[in-house]
């Protein structure tokens, strides 16, 4: 487009790539979290103790007799090992007896 002819409009590219993996189905929803193991995953790197603590305080007054693996038993997710401890996850999730995960992030 010549830049004397534009009358305001100007060319523009999408500055995101093509996607290069296809997206996946998101697990079933629980129907409810009672009875339920769940699993606190956190990298250490943003008040995940203090949130920790609130949610699951929260989650024990709404839903009865559901019970937790701490973010003290599953470690820092995050560091130089960090795709082999993630890449384990599921196994050690599965062994810890866990239905669902709560996870936080740096902000």
């Amino acid at each position: 487009m010549d830049s004397a002819d534009n009358e305001g409009f100007f060319e523009a590219y999408w500055p995101r790539g093509a996607r290069q993996v296809a997206p996946k189905a998101l697990a079933p929803r629980l129907a409810s979290l009672e009875g339920k193991r769940v699993a606190f995953l956190w990298d250490y790197l943003f008040r995940g103790d203090r949130i920790f603590d609130t949610v699951e305080e929260g989650l024990r007054a709404r839903f009865a007799g559901i019970g937790f693996v701490g973010w003290r038993d599953i470690g820092n997710i995050h560091g130089s090992d960090e795709r082999a401890v993630v890449a384990a996850l599921p196994e050690r999730l599965r062994t810890l007896g866990v239905d669902a995960v709560v996870t936080a992030v740096a902000a």
